[in-house]
């Protein structure tokens, strides 16, 4: 088998370069404008549309994570090929606000050019190996899902978000799937080999990029108002310490440890390509939500699911690698879980009482409660090896 020579090195496999952080720094801007469409569209139309963009744009970075699993970051044409795609993917986060409007050509543009862009440097880079007939198939499925993405671009705008649900449904499948079309191929999971240590590092990083946003839209709220008064101090510490309970949720937890469990693509698929997909969303919610709870000073329907929904979201997340990796999860997320919807539903039927704060302070008692259980719980089982 002839060398590649665009590939890897064993012993240094695993590690992250310089320019896959680079890359990632254009997230920081895309999640923000994933949290400013949210809010200024407070609708389950808005939520649709938010939703819809926020698989794009998870997909379009999940896609470049896996493919720098086997190009060296520092190869010269694989630096250059993440500054590409670094500004196609600026150009997508800029589309966001406008992407059911105006900016739609944009964003697809952007989107699809990642996504042929990407396969095709893979197919030349591994050409005459299995990575290369891979990506081949990845790339048939990736024009299959375009031809819903452009005929959601091109026709009347009441059509896009089901047009463009169908093209992330297509999108999302394929793995599922295994990239198999009838009479050409597949590209089933046995085929790849990814390496699980580089994937979990550049999620655990994405995963601080969404809750780096957090601290962004707080902060921005609190100078907004101009003056820090007790009540929004309260609030301030309060959203603070969702932010860092969700931080200790997700490094407390088994979910990150990559030492051990099921390494197989399929679980890497199942932990990384989804999971972590909820696990994002999840943070992205609570960022949103710390954002409506510091600019109302009164509960709204919309105010309440989004509050709720971010550690739901996240805890659904959590499950789906848990039960991937390493094939059970632990039954204090499904009583969180319920609890959340408890307060959830209290909370819609007191709405008009219920201060703010107080729905705030018993979201983080639930999260801060698993956190604490499952650090006391891991150590306990450090203790016992």
């Amino acid at each position: 088998m002839t060398a590649i020579p665009l590939a890897r090195s064993g012993h240094r496999r695993s590690e992250v370069g310089p320019v896959e952080l680079f890359f990632d720094l254009v997230y920081v801007f895309a999640i923000i404008q994933l949290s400013h469409l949210l809010i200024d569209h407070l609708s389950w139309e808005g939520a649709a549309q938010t939703l819809v963009v926020f698989a794009a744009v998870w997909w379009g970075w999940n896609y470049t994570a896996w493919a720098m699993n086997w190009l060296d970051p520092s190869r010269t044409p694989v630096q250059l090929l993440s500054g590409v795609l670094m500004l196609a993917a600026l150009g997508m986060s800029i589309a966001i606000p406008t992407a059911f409007g105006d900016g739609a050509w944009l964003f697809v543009g952007c989107y699809l050019f990642m996504g042929i862009l990407r396969p095709v440097f893979m197919m030349l880079a591994y050409r005459g190996h299995q990575v290369a007939a891979n990506y081949r198939m990845l790339l048939l499925w990736t024009l299959l899902a375009g031809v819903f993405w452009i005929l959601g671009a091109a026709l009347p705008v009441e059509w896009r978000l089901w047009l463009w649900l169908i093209a992330v449904l297509v999108d999302y499948a394929a793995p599922l799937a295994h990239y198999r079309i009838p009479g050409v191929g597949a590209a089933p999971m046995h085929l790849w080999n990814p390496d699980a240590e580089h994937l979990a590092e550049r999620n655990r990083l994405v995963f601080i990029i969404a809750l780096g946003e957090s601290i962004l839209l707080m902060g921005g709220s609190i100078v907004s108002h101009g003056q820090l008064s007790p009540s929004l101090a309260l609030s301030l510490i309060v959203g603070f310490a969702s932010l860092f309970v969700l931080w200790w949720n997700y490094f407390a937890l088994a979910g990150p440890d990559t030492h051990g469990g099921d390494s197989s693509t399929g679980a890497l698929r199942s932990a990384y390509a989804y999971a972590h997909a909820l696990m994002v969303l999840g943070a992205i919610l609570v960022a949103v939500s710390i954002e409506l709870r510091l600019t109302h000073d009164h509960l709204t329907v919309a105010t309440v699911l989004v509050t709720t929904a971010g550690p739901l979201v996240y805890l659904a997340g959590n499950l789906m690698f848990l039960r991937s990796r390493f094939g059970s999860a632990a039954r204090s997320r499904f009583i969180a879980a319920v609890v959340l919807v408890l307060i959830t539903a209290s909370a819609l039927l007191l709405r008009d009482s219920l201060p703010v704060i107080v729905l705030s302070v018993s979201v983080l008692a639930v999260t801060a409660t698993l956190a604490a259980l499952t650090a006391v719980t891991r150590t306990r089982a450090g203790q016992h090896d």
